[in-house]
């Protein structure tokens, strides 16, 4: 099934002409619930990783505000609140049985952390075939994403990179290692998704505009709203261009950094001094309340009761409290090192 982002509301190019020479390709991947193979792009999904080669694991130091549990313990917590929250029940019923919050705390008490090296979990893995725009080094045709599922340095997962050529690998492994510790909450524990990728084209965020082109976008977008929404006059319109024109939501590979919070900083690689280029985008969800327009048309119908999974967040992933996860590359070299920021 594809996903369709509707059209943006206006050209905001024609409007602008000075966005124009600044339109990059995103392709938004629009992960959906699906039991994908290694043959297939991904997220949370198997790796066509060969028997044989070492399973990545990590070394660092990490940080636990609360006791880590395992990836099992995360999914079995996922079924049971998802089982209850779609279970039928009076206003006064509590939403789970005492049995159930029983077996609950007991897969939410957690446990020491392990010592020695902890191995990675799947993040994603894209097929070039699949992802227009999206290149590797000579021979690969397969972006495999992985990461440490637990918070370093910088309140975030450390992700690596590995590009491979898929008919090289002749026997897969099957049973990889599984992290034995993870984030107490589970919110870098992807759930398995296949993958509805879609080209888009996106303009930098008010951030990285110079100040006047930004000024001016501002008061635009303030008129506009106040034009298009009369009956909303709580809303000022001043992030029009922002969330309707600029930077798509979600999952994607490419584009534009969605600066928001913090303002833009240099990217620079440190071995070449290269301008770093987005790569992939890990969000938190594919639409909010000030996202809306961005919503695909096939999901814009979907009825039927709500559970624990958010049709707006199929792979589950939480980055902070709800922000990016965004992985750069270097444009000059593969092996030269990534960069991940949070957004």
């Amino acid at each position: 099934m594809v996903r369709t982002t509707p059209p943006r509301p206006i050209d905001v190019a024609a409007v602008f002409p000075e966005l124009a020479p600044l339109a990059r390709q995103a392709v938004r991947l629009h992960p959906r619930p699906g039991l994908p193979t290694v043959h297939e792009s991904s997220v949370g999904g198997p790796l066509l990783w060969p028997v044989g080669e070492d399973w990545p694991a990590c070394d660092d130091a990490h940080e636990h505000w609360d006791p880590p549990v395992s990836p099992d313990d995360v999914r079995r917590s996922r079924d049971l609140l998802e089982e209850a929250w779609l279970r039928p029940r009076s206003p006064q019923e509590d939403l789970l049985t005492a049995e159930q919050r029983a077996y609950l705390d007991t897969l939410q008490e957690g446990h020491p952390p392990h010592s020695g090296p902890n191995p990675l979990l799947p993040v994603a893995q894209l097929y070039l075939r699949d992802v227009p725009g999206l290149s590797g080094p000579d021979g690969a045709d397969v972006l495999q994403v992985l990461w440490c599922p637990l918070d370093h340095e910088d309140a975030l997962p450390t992700a690596r990179l590995v590009w491979r050529n898929s008919s090289e690998v002749h026997e897969v492994l099957t049973e990889p290692p599984v992290p034995l510790d993870v984030d107490h909450y589970g919110n870098y524990v992807p759930e398995p998704c296949v993958l509805h990728p879609e080209a888009v084209t996106e303009y930098p965020a008010p951030l990285q505009l110079p100040g006047e082109l930004a000024r001016r976008l501002h008061d635009w977008g303030r008129a506009e709203w106040a034009a298009l929404h009369p009956e909303d006059a709580g809303h000022d319109g001043s992030a029009y261009y922002q969330y309707e024109h600029s930077v798509a939501p979600g999952w994607k590979v490419g584009g534009w950094g969605p600066w928001s919070f913090s303002d833009p900083s240099p990217l620079n690689c440190d071995m070449c001094g290269a301008e770093y280029r987005p790569l992939l985008t890990v969000s938190s969800g594919e639409w909010d309340g000030g996202s809306g327009s961005w919503i695909p048309l096939e999901d814009r119908d979907r009825t039927g009761p709500a559970g624990l999974r958010r049709p707006s967040d199929p792979p589950m992933v939480q980055i902070g409290r709800g922000y990016n996860l965004q992985i750069y590359s270097c444009p000059t070299s593969f092996d030269h090192p990534h960069f991940e920021n949070m957004q």
